[in-house]
C-alpha cells in the first residue's frame, strides 16, 4: 500500500488518531492471486475471523469466495453481507470445537453445514434436532503455526477429532442420523513454505484413505495456512506451485473416491494482512537511562496500543514501521522501542516472542508526527478490544480512484455502556 504523507496526515486531523486504513486495490489484488488458484474444483472460503468488517466481507461475496464462520454471529454477518444460506455446496461453514451463544440457534435457523471438532458436538447438534450433513474436523497429528501458541494440528492442538479417533466419530455421527460430507483439517503454515507444500501433500494422501469409511463424501477442506511475509512485503511465496499441488491433490481424491471430490483452501490471513494500516500519532520521545547491565532505551510513545493491535503483545508479531513527519523535515535515525498509551508494561510494538524489546532502527519522530504499523490487515482489527474503557478506533477504506470512505467511526462511551443493565435485573433464582 502506498502511502501520501501529506494526504494521510490531513485524514489524521478529519478521523483523529489511531485509525485504521484499508486499501481496496491491495485488497482486491490478493483476492485474485487466490481466485488464481482455485476452478476445476477447487474453492477458496475467507477464515473471515481475520477481519469481519462487512466491506471486506461483500468484497468476498462479490469475487465468488465462500465463508469460514467461527462463531453464530460471524454466520450472521456473512449473511448481512450478501452470503447466501442453505446453499448447496454450503457458501458458509461453521468451525468449532464448542458451540457458544447462537451458534447452534443459527446453524439450526440458517441451515448451516457445522464443521464439529469435537465429538460431543454430535450429540448436541441431535438434541436441538439437527438430523442434516455434517462436515468433521480432524486432528491429523502434525502442523503448526508461525509460533508455538498458534499450533493448529498436533499433540499440543486443541483443535479438531484426533485421527485415530475419526472411526468411531463416524459411527456416532451415521447412529445420530446424519452424514459426513466433508472432511477437513488446518495445519497451519509452518515457518518454512517447503513445510507447507510438504504438509498438504501429505495430508491429502491421509484423507484419500480414509474416503472409503465416508461414502456420502463431497469435499475436502486442505485450511489455510498460505502465510503472508511481515518482514518484506514484496517477497511473498510463490503461488504457482501451490496450485498445482491442489490440482494433484483433487486428482488424488477424486481417484481414491471414484467420483469428484471438491477441495477447498482456507486462507485468512493471506486474503488481508497487506491491505490495511494502523496509524497513531507520536505524543513524545523519551529515554531511560542505561544501567549497569546496558539496559535503557529510546520510547517513541504513540496513542495506538495492543487494545488496538494486540498481535505484537501477544506473541511477539513483527509489523514494519513508518514514520510521517507533520513539518515534513527530515529525520536522523537510532534504535527506538515503540511503545502505546496503556498502563500496561507490556503495550508495546518492538518486542519479540520472548517478551524482550526489540530496539527498531527508526527515524527519530517528534511530537505531532505520524506512526504507521504496516501490515495490520489479518487479526487487527479483529482482535481490538474496549480494555481501559477505550473505543475501538475507525475504519477508513481508500478506494481504487483515490477516494476515502468512513466504514465504521470511533467508538464512544455510548458504545462502551449500551449492553450494561442500568437497573439490576432480579434473576429470580
Amino acid at each position: 500500500m502506498q502511502l501520501d504523507p501529506a494526504r494521510l496526515l490531513s485524514l489524521s486531523k478529519t478521523v483523529g488518531t489511531p485509525f485504521w486504513l484499508y486499501c481496496a486495490k491491495t485488497l482486491r489484488k490478493r483476492i485474485a492471486e487466490i481466485k488464481h488458484l482455485t476452478g476445476d474444483g477447487i474453492q477458496a472460503r475467507f477464515a473471515m475471523k481475520a477481519c469481519p468488517a462487512t466491506k471486506v466481507l461483500r468484497e468476498m461475496q462479490r469475487a465468488g469466495i465462500w465463508i469460514d464462520a467461527v462463531s453464530g454471529n460471524e454466520i450472521l454477518r456473512a449473511l448481512h453481507a450478501g452470503q447466501s444460506k442453505g446453499q448447496q455446496p454450503p457458501s458458509i461453514l461453521y468451525t468449532s470445537d464448542v458451540f457458544r451463544d447462537n451458534a447452534l440457534q443459527v446453524i439450526l435457523e440458517q441451515g448451516i453445514l457445522p464443521n464439529i471438532g469435537s465429538a460431543g458436538m454430535i450429540e448436541e447438534l441431535s438434541r436441538a434436532g439437527y438430523s442434516g450433513d455434517v462436515s468433521i474436523r480432524i486432528n491429523p497429528g502434525f502442523g503448526h503455526g508461525h509460533v508455538n501458541s498458534c499450533d493448529t494440528g498436533g499433540p499440543s492442538s486443541k483443535h479438531g477429532v484426533w485421527f485415530a479417533d475419526l472411526a468411531q466419530t463416524a459411527q456416532r455421527v451415521e447412529a445420530a442420523g446424519m452424514r459426513v460430507v466433508m472432511l477437513h483439517a488446518h495445519i497451519g503454515s509452518g515457518p518454512r513454505f517447503e513445510e507447507l507444500h510438504e504438509n498438504l501433500d501429505r495430508l491429502a494422501s491421509e484423507f484419500a484413505a480414509l474416503l472409503p469409511i465416508f461414502p456420502h463424501l463431497q469435499g475436502v477442506s486442505l485450511g489455510g495456512g498460505i502465510p503472508h511475509n511481515y518482514r518484506d512485503n514484496t517477497q511473498q511465496i510463490p503461488l504457482d506451485p501451490l496450485k498445482t499441488l491442489f490440482a494433484k491433490c483433487r486428482e488424488r481424491l477424486s481417484e481414491a473416491a471414484g467420483r469428484e471430490i471438491r477441495v477447498e483452501i482456507e486462507p485468512g490471513r493471506y486474503f488481508v494482512a497487506s491491505a490495511c494500516v494502523l496509524v497513531g500519532r507520536v505524543a513524545e520521545v523519551k529515554a531511560t537511562q542505561t544501567n549497569e547491565k546496558g539496559q535503557g532505551a529510546t520510547f517513541a510513545m504513540v496513542d495506538a496500543g495492543f487494545v488496538d493491535l494486540v498481535r505484537p503483545a501477544m506473541y511477539g508479531s513483527y509489523h514494519g514501521i513508518e514514520v510521517i513527519p507533520h513539518d515534513g523535515g527530515a529525520r536522523e535515525s537510532q534504535p527506538i522501542v515503540v511503545a502505546g498509551p496503556l498502563c500496561e508494561s507490556g503495550d508495546v510494538f518492538t518486542r519479540d516472542d520472548a517478551e524482550l524489546l526489540v530496539p527498531r532502527e527508526l527515524p527519530v519522530p517528534k511530537s505531532g508526527d505520524l506512526l504507521v504499523l504496516r501490515d495490520a490487515g489479518a487479526y487487527g482489527y479483529a482482535m481490538s478490544s474496549n480494555y481501559n474503557s477505550i473505543g475501538r478506533a475507525p475504519q477508513v477504506w481508500l478506494e481504487e480512484d483515490g477516494s476515502i470512505e468512513l466504514i465504521s467511526r470511533r467508538e464512544s462511551l455510548a458504545d462502551l455502556l449500551k449492553a450494561e443493565v442500568e437497573e439490576p435485573i432480579a434473576l429470580g433464582l
